[in-house]
Parts: structure tokens; C-alpha cells; sequence
């Protein structure tokens, strides 16, 4: 039941070791998500839900200053009067269109300018072994892995807003390869044991604070869908009038998709002569694919989807358990198929393509309970609250976790989503990753799988 041990000669270990390459990687995503529009459009609001792509691109320089240049490096401010412009909290989202933002091309000279600081300080760092041991921020090279997950997480929302913004399509991707020959011999369900594992980390060093501290939890045996749930089978919870019956919704969801007038996952359309379903994807029209996860439903539809079908969302214990458990070894791993990767096989991450991959694909990146695309494709909405762990503490700064957290006796604003979608880079993917959102969002790429609890003669079954 002990945690794993990232050792420092293993090939996953690369992208921990590697904080330039990784910063690169951000920095050409993000111009890729941006170099494509024109300046109206980058500073354009296409959704109250989201800020201007424009908002985006100088907030990304400015957390890099803040962190790389003037924190670990100790150098002077560039840009101090952006700091409240650019600063999360103090501006709502729906407001940012009205602020004096930097213009797309004065926001990617900064960017640039920032950029060439930080790797100069990276370069200054890398010198001083003993500075690294001594200061949390700096030690391998946590600081700069923060930042580049920072970006990535930017560039998902970025991937959203796209998704969002109406008009003809700017971004391509080929499409993800069919199913593999067994995905349709697949088990329905599979067992995860029951007893203790090793939940959150210590160890690995570019997770987050609340990824952290590791503690046992200990589980009771269950049932979880070997895949997520898939468009044709939400398709039928919809036939079957799911929508419209208030049995299966919480009190709260029921409220909200009658107020909202939800009928169908967002971005679906039904024809009216056929009575297929298609949806709008980055600014095309198609058929919805039926072999692959659903995808933009929020979690009041999740919950009902898994009550209708007589089972039940899994807490984020129960999800973790199935995608880094080995009962064979008693170890954690920090991805469903070991320590290594993710390789390109292994999971649908990084934006290779822009659809969740069909359901059952991936084998070689399959859990040791046989569960498939745990991570990747689409987030998966849990039962659980977004609380922190016990013995918890903030770090670096409060505003990455602690200010989600529900105040003591307080209803948690947030459900946990795990796992990572198809917009995820791999530095920001991790069995032990912790998203969290309202409820009620549908903006993004999340869809979900469900679990039932197991009986104890079901533990000696295969």
C-alpha cells in the first residue's frame, strides 16, 4: 500500500526534469490557440462564462513574471501595473472585456519578454543544486512546473472559449483512431477490491497542493463502468423522457434544468425530420458519434443519467482507487497503467485531436481492474465535494485551492472532476489531479462514468 517514488532515472520522470521543454510546449500551444484569430476576436467575449482570449494571453505572461522573474529569480518587476489587471480574483470574467487590456500584439511582445527572463533564471538556478534543496518553490524545478501547468490549464479554457465562439471553424486536428477489435467484447462493469490505499501524494514533485498530503482511505468493494458512459447511451436516458422526470434529479438539478430548459448534453441539436441528434464541434455540424463518451453535460446530469440507470457517480476515493490502485503490489502508481508515460497509446491527452477518442480505446493504458480511458478524453464528474485533505496546507500561494474550499459547516460550492479530457496536456494530467467546477458547467470538456456498490461474495469473482 506504499506510494510510488518517482526515481530520477526512469523515462516518465523526463517531463519533471525538463521545465524548459515543457514551458515550450505551453508557449506554443498558446499562440497556436491564439495566432489563429484576429485581433477583434482575441479580444471579443464569446461567452459571459469566459474571458477574452485576449485576457488569456497577458495572463499567462503575468503569472510567469510573477512566479519565475521576480519570485525565483528575485529580479525586478516588468509589468507591476498589470498585476490587478490580470489578477483572477479581483475581476469577474463577465466584466474583463471592459478593462484596458493589452492589445494581441503588445500581449505576445510581453509574453516574449517575460519568457526570456525566466529562462535566464532557469539557467541560474540549475547551477545551484543547494538552492533547489532549500527553497519548496525551487526544488526540482517545482516552480516552473507550476507555471507550465498554469499555461496548460489556460490553453484547455482557451480550447473552450473556441468551442463557445460562433462563426467558421479556425482549429483542425485528425480525427482519433477507430475502437480496437475488443471494445465491444468489453466487460459492462468491473470490481475494484475492497481495503485501504495510499489516496493523494507526497512524493510527486510537480503536484499540487491539493493532490497533497498522501493518507490511506479505506474502501468498501465496488462495481465501476469499465468505460465512460457513451453518447448513445446517454441517447436513451434522453428516449426514455430522463429530462422531464424529476424522480432521478437532484432537488437542485431538477430546478436548474427547468429554469435553463435542458434537453440534451450542450452543443447537441436535434433534426426535425429525421429525429437524429448532431452537435456543433469548433464550428462544424456533425452527427453525434455514438460509440464515443458523452461529453458537455454538467454534473446535475450526470447524477440523474446514473440514478436512471440504477447506479451511482463514484466518489473521487472510489475513482482514484480504480485508476492508480495495484492490488498485485499494494502500490499507488501515478498513472492507471504505471509509473511511465503517457505515451501517445496509452491515453487521449495533449490535444492530439479534438473529440474523446471511441469508447474502449486505449487498452495500453487500461487500470489493473481493467478499466479503460481513466485518463484522458473527457473529465469525469464524481460524487464528492471539492474539500481538502486532511492535514492540507497552502502552497505557494491560497488562491490556487484554499479560497474553493466550502468554510467550516458550509455547503461546498464545487463537484470534483478527475481524469483529464482530450484538451489536457500531460503535465497537468496525473491519477492524483484534481479538477473542480460548479455544478451547472457544461462549458466543459466533462462527461462522466458510473459505479455500484459491490457485495461481499463478490470480492473471489474475476
Amino acid at each position: 500500500m506504499s506510494e510510488y517514488t518517482l526515481p530520477r532515472d526512469r523515462a516518465h520522470d523526463a517531463d519533471v526534469l525538463a521545465p524548459q521543454a515543457v514551458l515550450e510546449a505551453a508557449r506554443r500551444r498558446t499562440l497556436a490557440l491564439t495566432d489563429c484569430l484576429d485581433d477583434d476576436e482575441l479580444m471579443a467575449q464569446h461567452s459571459p462564462l469566459m474571458s477574452p482570449l485576449g485576457w488569456d494571453l497577458a495572463h499567462i505572461g503575468n503569472q510567469e513574471e510573477i512566479w519565475l522573474v521576480r519570485r525565483a529569480g528575485g529580479r525586478p518587476a516588468l509589468r507591476p501595473d498589470l498585476d490587478d489587471l490580470y489578477d483572477a480574483f479581483r475581476h469577474p470574467r463577465a466584466d474583463r472585456p471592459a478593462l484596458p487590456l493589452l492589445r494581441p500584439d503588445r500581449a505576445r511582445r510581453y509574453l516574449g519578454e517575460v519568457r526570456e527572463q525566466a529562462l535566464e533564471v532557469l539557467d541560474a538556478i540549475s547551477g545551484r543544486a543547494a538552492d533547489q534543496e532549500q527553497d519548496p518553490l525551487l526544488r526540482r524545478g517545482f516552480v516552473f512546473g507550476m507555471i507550465a501547468q498554469h499555461e496548460q490549464q489556460h490553453d484547455e479554457t482557451m480550447l473552450a472559449t473556441h468551442q463557445l465562439r460562433s462563426g467558421p471553424p479556425v482549429l483542425d486536428a485528425p480525427p482519433p483512431p477507430p475502437a480496437p477489435s475488443d471494445a465491444a467484447t468489453l466487460p459492462a462493469e468491473v470490481l475494484v477490491p475492497g481495503g485501504p490505499f495510499t489516496m493523494g501524494t507526497s512524493t510527486d514533485p510537480w503536484a499540487l497542493d491539493n493532490e497533497r498530503p498522501a493518507h490511506t482511505v479505506e474502501l468498501p468493494p465496488f462495481w465501476l463502468d469499465t468505460v465512460p458512459v457513451t453518447n448513445a447511451a446517454y441517447q436513451r436516458f434522453i428516449e426514455e423522457g430522463g429530462y422531464h422526470d424529476a424522480r432521478w434529479w437532484h432537488p437542485d438539478g431538477w430546478e436548474h434544468r427547468r429554469r435553463e430548459g435542458l434537453e440534451a448534453p450542450r452543443f447537441w441539436r436535434r433534426d426535425g425530420a429525421s429525429g437524429s441528434w448532431y452537435r456543433r464541434r469548433f464550428g462544424r455540424v456533425e452527427p453525434v458519434p455514438p460509440e464515443q463518451p458523452v461529453l458537455h453535460v454538467c454534473w446535475y446530469e450526470a447524477d440523474a443519467y446514473a440514478r436512471w440507470a440504477g447506479r451511482r457517480l463514484p466518489t473521487e476515493a472510489e475513482w482514484e482507487k480504480a485508476a492508480r490502485h495495484d492490488p498485485a503490489t499494494g502500490r499507488g502508481t501515478r498513472y492507471p497503467w504505471g509509473d511511465d508515460g503517457p505515451e501517445p497509446g496509452q491515453a487521449g491527452l495533449g490535444q492530439r485531436h479534438l473529440q474523446p477518442a471511441p469508447a474502449g480505446s486505449y487498452p495500453a493504458g487500461a487500470a489493473p481492474s481493467g478499466a479503460r480511458q481513466l485518463l484522458g478524453d473527457v473529465w469525469e464528474w464524481t460524487a464528492s465535494d471539492f474539500t481538502p485533505y486532511p492535514g492540507f496546507a497552502a502552497f505557494p500561494y491560497r488562491e490556487y485551492s484554499e479560497v474553493f474550499f466550502p468554510a467550516p459547516g458550509a455547503a461546498s460550492a464545487y463537484k470534483v472532476l478527475r481524469g483529464g479530457s482530450f484538451a489536457t496536456d500531460p503535465v497537468a494530467c496525473r491519477s492524483t489531479f484534481r479538477n473542480w467546477d460548479h455544478p451547472v458547467r457544461r462549458q466543459i470538456f466533462a462527461g462522466f462514468r458510473t459505479c455500484r456498490d459491490a457485495a461481499p461474495a463478490d470480492e473471489g469473482r474475476p
